[in-house]
């Protein structure tokens, strides 16, 4: 008598190769789609919150208004660092130099070109946010403890020291800075320039939005148009 073998139908075994390779093919054509989704987004997705400075931004963003209305708060990172350059210190190692004084200075004027009448100002207790806020404004700023820590910051705390109907001019880190543009979309921004500016103000709903930045050579211009 003959011994029966079974013997597995190769139809059977050739339809799980082809969907395997199948799979294989779905899952890297997944893949690829994916990581171009995210190259496209990392690529598009603004790096960093737009430039006042250019073209008409400030006015598109209502800063001029907002500024007039008393609703804007403004990040100022400190002057020129006196134990990361060569310049002269303007006192202590730990403060500015006397150039990033002079720079201070000039955004000071600036600023106060929009009118500070209706504006509340507060910094870092840093010798460097110290100086740095003496030059702008010409006299001495009250400190609050919480603006040196910069990895506990959060926007809410900021606007919780906003008063209705008063702008706020913080003098503090580019670490407090790019902690809060990381909280608010922008995790992959630029470290921001001495005396550059981080401003906010309230959406439609009631919300704070960061609208750009302001680097310090761009002050004076844009000082100019909010008087006219």
């Amino acid at each position: 008598m003959r011994e029966h073998v079974n013997v597995p139908p190769v139809h059977r075994a050739g339809n799980l190769f082809k969907n395997a390779k199948k799979y294989r093919v779905l899952l890297t054509a997944g893949a690829i789609v994916v990581s171009l989704l995210l190259l496209t987004g990392y690529t598009y997705w603004p790096r960093s919150p737009i430039a006042l400075a250019s073209g008409e931004n400030m006015n598109r963003a209502g800063l001029y208004d907002s500024w007039k209305k008393g609703e804007v708060v403004v990040l100022v990172r400190h002057g020129e660092r006196c134990d990361r350059s060569d310049n002269e210190c303007l006192g202590p190692k730990d403060g500015i130099t006397r150039n990033g004084s002079q720079v201070s200075a000039e955004v000071g004027r600036s600023l106060s070109q929009l009118g500070l009448a209706q504006t509340d100002i507060l910094a870092s207790p840093s010798t460097r946010t110290a100086q740095t806020a003496a030059a702008l404004f010409g006299h001495p700023v009250a400190s609050q403890d919480w603006l040196f820590d910069c990895e506990k910051m959060n926007l809410g705390q900021v606007m919780a020291h906003k008063a209705d109907d008063r702008n706020l001019v913080v003098v503090t880190h580019s670490g407090c800075i790019g902690q809060i543009e990381s909280q608010q979309g922008y995790p992959h921004a630029e470290i921001s320039e001495y005396d550059s500016a981080v401003f906010i103000s309230l959406d439609k709903r009631s919300r704070p939005v960061i609208r750009g930045v302001l680097n310090p050579e761009d002050w004076k211009q844009l000082a100019i148009k909010g008087g006219n």
